[in-house]
């Protein structure tokens, strides 16, 4: 009980209750003390009026009005006369004198605590003025004790109904916060539990009910929470059975191009000039077809391979790679350009830079083809003292605002009808292998360029630190 959060409540609000009670009580006993002796000068004053009706009173008379009032002696002061109006013997000397007429509340608490900690009997002169205007003051004699031992019985029930109403109080806050807050709290707890027995079911999605703003804003944050992990554990189960076909299709597709593969070693036999200049192209790109799918089959885990990195000359592989996508131009008036020079080397996996190149050539010729407008797609590279970079640019129409959005995301970064957006997430993670970056430099009615840059030294690049001044002013 006092481990859940109702029983923590119950108790702190308990407590809480007591505290306020107790300031209560403060001045509660100090008003008690305050009434206790001005009920006393009232007896005094009542009882010196035998005296006032008869001059002579018996001292058995004297004696039964003194102990009915609780005094020792009464003094009233009438027409400046200070006049002795009944008395008895004190058993000790009087210690203290109280005013009653002009009291402040810091006074009368501080004499309240004071009477309440002494336990000695003491004789003490009390002044106040008499009721009805009987005379200027009146002025009583009287023990401690008798006063200290109400007191102490008033605080006593003061404290009792203090403790009964504290926990009265917290029983009704109680019951009242478990039915307003603690249970609509362990509703949404039940259904994060049943939630968590099944994500994949959308059934078991909250819906809204609570009617505390707070709660309700909590459950709405929740629902949306549980929607996306669903439908991403449905494209997680949709990407490990595509994984699955791929790998099955891969399997398949390696023995045809295996088959292949023999037929074009007859070809590079033939006399014919143009077989002769073709069949190279041919046997590279089948010999490329048959590594990615013995990859594909080799993946463990949903990642590629590690690179395996070598100086390579670029310009080579940048030809390649555009002779390869003039094949697929046909009728369309789009052009390609190599700016790399002839020289320039860079420490990369030829197959993976091979494929990040294909991938972003490919995509700003369908990007141009698609729009049905002609453009050029140029190919540049620069190097500084710590990276190489490569700027793949073309005078596309840009990128659409939700590719923007996922351009690196599988299946939701695809520019164009039907395009799934692998190639630039698979581009992205090859580049990432090398320790680099791939990212969107510009893109807009001008064109689009990404901007590849590899680390030469151990350390990874994590963000571009420097562009070549000549592509900075095509920005």
């Amino acid at each position: 009980m006092i481990n859940s959060l109702s029983g923590r409540l119950l108790v702190l609000t308990t407590i809480f209750v007591m505290l306020a009670e107790v300031l209560i009580f403060v001045p509660s006993i100090a008003r008690f003390r305050e009434d206790y002796l001005m009920n006393r000068l009232e007896r005094a004053q009542i009882a010196s009026l035998a005296l006032l009706a008869d001059d002579m009173i018996d001292r058995e008379l004297e004696a039964e009005l003194l102990e009915n009032a609780g005094v020792f002696n009464v003094v009233l002061r009438r027409d400046q006369v200070r006049q002795l109006m009944l008395a008895s013997e004190l058993p000790q000397p009087i210690s203290q004198t109280f005013d009653m007429r002009d009291n402040s509340a810091v006074v009368l608490i501080r004499d309240a605590l004071v009477r309440l900690i002494a336990p000695e009997n003491e004789v003490i002169r009390v002044i106040g003025a008499p009721v009805r205007d009987a005379g200027l003051l009146i002025e009583v004699t009287m023990e401690t004790m008798p006063l200290r031992e109400a007191m102490i019985d008033y605080g006593i029930r003061i404290l009792i109904l203090s403790a009964v109403i504290s926990v009265v109080t917290a029983l009704l806050l109680f019951f009242a916060m478990r039915a307003l807050l603690l249970k609509p709290i362990k509703g949404v707890v039940g259904h994060m539990q049943n939630y968590a027995a099944a994500p994949e079911d959308a059934r078991r999605i909250i819906t809204p009910s609570a009617g505390v703003t707070e709660l309700r804003e909590a459950e709405e944050a929740l629902q949306k929470l549980e929607t996306d992990l669903t439908q991403a554990l449905r494209q997680k189960d949709r990407l490990a059975q595509l994984g699955s076909a791929v790998s099955k299709i891969s399997h398949d597709l390696r023995n045809i191009l295996t088959s292949a593969q023999l037929f074009t070693d007859r070809i590079e036999m033939s006399e014919d000039p143009t077989v002769k200049r073709m069949a190279p192209k041919l046997v590279g790109s089948i010999t490329r077809a048959v590594h990615l799918c013995e990859s594909t089959l080799a993946f463990g885990k949903a990642e590629e391979p590690s690179p395996t990195l070598t100086m390579l000359p670029l310009a080579e592989l940048v030809d390649e790679v555009i002779d390869s996508e003039r094949l697929a131009v046909g009728s369309s008036d789009v052009s390609f350009s190599c700016n790399v020079a002839a020289n320039m080397t860079v420490r990369a996996d030829p197959e993976q830079l091979y494929r990040v190149l294909a991938n972003l050539i490919r995509n700003a010729r369908q990007a141009l083809v698609t729009g049905g407008q002609s453009g050029e797609i140029c190919v540049e590279a620069y190097e500084d003292a710590e990276a190489w970079w490569i700027d793949v640019t073309d005078t596309g129409p840009g990128l659409p605002p939700k590719a923007q959005e996922h351009l690196f995301t599988p299946f939701q970064g695809g520019a164009r009808k039907g395009g799934s957006g692998l190639g630039l997430a698979i581009s992205e993670e090859l580049v990432r292998g090398h320790g680099g970056t791939l990212e969107l430099s510009q893109t807009g009615p001008e064109g689009t360029r990404f901007s590849i840059c590899l680390p030469k030294g151990d350390g990874t690049l994590s963000t571009r630190q420097a562009i070549p001044t000549q592509f900075q002013a095509a920005d």
